[in-house]
């Protein structure tokens, strides 16, 4: 039997890229179902370019201040992701508000993290407004990009405890570790086909172990 090609990905950053580290180790493994091909940034001194180049990855910037609009930032960057021949895009701290059109053209084979448990806490300073509410649960969530700002369909959580004390570094910092781990997790999910997007809801194959991994609660 014909072992089935793996799922081309590009990662979006705007910084560091602390979680495209993550799926990039993760797609070192033989048998994870996606291969990193791409990442890009919309800024030229974005740390995590180098650390993509320096384990052979294509990286380069395109920079979103060289643009009239938002409209013809974005053509260029689909430009370069299908001239990439990707399939599948990662969000990964990437600090920009696509258009409409770029999102549609996109439209389930776009996944981004969120440090919250969706739906709540959309936006930025998650850790603050999770404080501020009081809840006792806080997390990340994995979820396909839609138009609307954190809103897409979920395909995978974790969760985390607020404890006593807690303030939004300390919280963010607990939330990271299981950012690292949920991330490839769902990634390998959507690449591997043991997620899929029906309508607005993401359905979980039961195969036993991505079922598991969609499941991470700490």
């Amino acid at each position: 039997m014909a072992t089935k090609p793996k799922t081309r990905v590009a990662i979006l950053i705007s910084g560091r890229g602390s979680n495209m580290v993550s799926l990039i180790e993760a797609a070192k493994a033989p048998g994870y179902p996606a291969e990193i091909v791409l990442v890009l940034s919309n800024r030229p001194d974005a740390a995590g370019l180098a650390h993509a180049r320096s384990v052979g990855i294509t990286a380069h910037a395109i920079d979103h201040r060289a643009f009239p609009d938002r409209a013809t930032f974005d053509a260029a960057l689909d430009a370069e992701l299908r001239a990439a021949g990707v399939e599948l895009v990662c969000l990964a701290g990437f600090m920009r508000v696509f258009s409409a059109g770029f999102v549609e053209a996109w439209a389930g084979r776009m996944i981004n993290i969120h440090p919250s448990l969706l739906p709540l806490f959309k936006g930025t300073h998650t850790h603050a407004q999770a404080l501020a509410a009081g809840v006792r649960l806080h997390g990340c969530t994995v979820h396909y990009v839609v138009p609307e700002l954190d809103a897409g369909p979920i395909v995978a959580q974790a969760a985390v405890p607020v404890r006593a004390g807690d303030d939004p570094d300390s919280l963010a910092a607990r939330v990271i570790v299981q950012e690292h781990r949920l991330y490839p997790a769902a990634l390998a999910l959507v690449a591997g086909g043991g997620a899929r997007l029906q309508g607005d809801r993401v359905v979980i194959e039961d195969d036993g172990a991505a079922a598991d991994a969609a499941l991470l609660s700490l």
